[in-house]
């Protein structure tokens, strides 16, 4: 009975890492979209067939931080990062499908900069989350966050650039408000990179 209890800490790291990794192959997938449309609809599906394996890794992270009495890590701080690695897989999923339904038939440079951004920012996260298991790694792992920040920072100036020349280049306003969107859905990856990134921080400060 009370071995059900003891906590199974290298389960829940496992599933973080698993996650982060499906969080990197979305962000991929997103790259090679942005850089060929011939394949758009196999690209599209190929970010939701990815989006619906990291859902399942979230619910059995979830469902395990139901069962385990004692966790490795703070309750609330599991909980907050799963899902907001989550929802970088959600808005992945958002822009492929809005890029879809749109019907956009070229894309900017400015959006394939963000979605390269987009790919650096996870796979930054990814690294992060491998060595969050052991907090020998801290002053490592708070490294990483900083170039997560500096990226996050660096997608700012593209997307200010991008909605500036958009609205100064555009004339027809329906490409604009389209661009507009896919903009605003990939700058929006970064910052929920950031979030993930703020929540390494702090558990590394509490822990270290």
């Amino acid at each position: 009975m009370f071995g059900r209890l003891m906590p199974t800490e290298g389960k829940f790291f496992d599933l973080f890492n698993q996650h982060a990794d499906f969080c990197v192959k979305g962000a991929k997938e997103m790259l090679a979209l942005m850089t060929n449309f011939d394949d758009l609809e196999h690209r599209v599906h190929a970010i939701e067939s990815v989006e619906k394996q990291a859902d399942k890794v979230t619910h059995a992270t979830l469902e395990l931080l139901h069962k385990t009495f004692i966790t490795p890590l703070d309750r609330d701080d599991i909980h907050k990062l799963i899902t907001s690695m989550d929802d970088i897989l959600d808005l992945l999923e958002d822009g492929g499908q809005t890029i879809s339904l749109y019907d956009i038939k070229s894309i900017t440079p400015e959006a394939r900069r963000l979605a390269e951004l987009c790919l650096a920012c996870t796979e930054k996260m990814k690294t992060a989350v491998g060595l969050l298991h052991s907090m020998d790694n801290a002053h490592q792992i708070l490294s990483i966050c900083e170039e997560i920040d500096r990226l996050e920072s660096d997608a700012d100036h593209v997307m200010r650039a991008a909605m500036s020349k958009l609205f100064r280049d555009e004339p027809d306003v329906r490409t604009l408000i389209k661009l507009k969107a896919i903009y605003e859905i990939l700058e929006t990856v970064t910052d929920r990179c950031e979030d993930v990134a703020n929540i390494i921080e702090g558990i590394i400060l509490e822990n270290a």
